[in-house]
């Protein structure tokens, strides 16, 4: 094993079975920081609702550093590009198969750089679309039609797209929904009540599967 792979098992082996999640800064000119209330909000409802103990206020995280074993679930968002050089890529990699995960939240125009920047950590797979009966939508709240439409966007269906290791989840994309919008200050978007409900219910979902599995 090399002395860096060494490492970051022996940091993924301390720190990984924490409850807590961060926030994914990545290259391309992205704006990673977009949604500043999402997370923050998310938390709140997981902690009262799931029975979690997140630390509320998130931390951020670069793709290459080793920070990232520190967190079973990171979270990614943004509008425009997305870069991973290669050293960045193998860091992503050992840390999703090493049994974390990460969740790509599409905040619009995201879809094209994403699947660019998988295939660096992956490049032998392709994004799959999940199922309705993926256990990601009945974790702690049932979303029997899949993932819930938050935002109009294109107008097109909202969906949910995985990457696996072996056969556990470890990449989720989730496309034409828009659930960190959901997620944020009421009065950022003025979404209706249950609108707002629907995304943290399947925010909270997210985050108990990648915390049990």
């Amino acid at each position: 094993m090399k002395l860096r792979h060494l490492i970051v098992f022996l940091l993924f082996s301390v720190f990984l079975h924490s409850q807590d999640l961060a926030i994914l800064k990545y290259k391309g000119g992205g704006d990673w920081y977009s949604n500043p209330t999402a997370l923050p909000n998310l938390i709140k409802f997981c902690n009262a609702n799931i029975d979690t103990k997140i630390n509320i206020k998130p931390e951020t995280v670069e793709a290459g550093s080793s920070d990232v074993f520190r967190f079973p679930l990171l979270h990614m968002t943004g509008h425009g590009n997305v870069i991973f050089d290669d050293d960045e890529a193998e860091n992503l990699r050992i840390y999703l198969k090493s049994g974390g995960f990460l969740h790509i939240d599409d905040n619009y125009g995201m879809q094209p750089y994403v699947v660019a920047a998988l295939k660096q950590i992956f490049p032998n797979q392709e994004l799959e679309e999940l199922p309705t009966t993926h256990p990601i939508f009945s974790s702690a709240f049932v979303f029997k039609d899949g993932l819930p439409k938050i935002h109009e966007h294109d107008g097109k269906r909202p969906q949910a797209f995985g990457l696996y290791h072996d056969t556990r989840l470890v990449v989720l994309f989730t496309f034409e929904s828009d659930l960190g919008d959901g997620w944020e200050d009421q009065e950022v978007h003025n979404d209706p009540e249950d609108i707002r409900l629907k995304a943290l219910k399947m925010g909270a979902n997210i985050v108990k599967y990648a915390f049990e599995n």
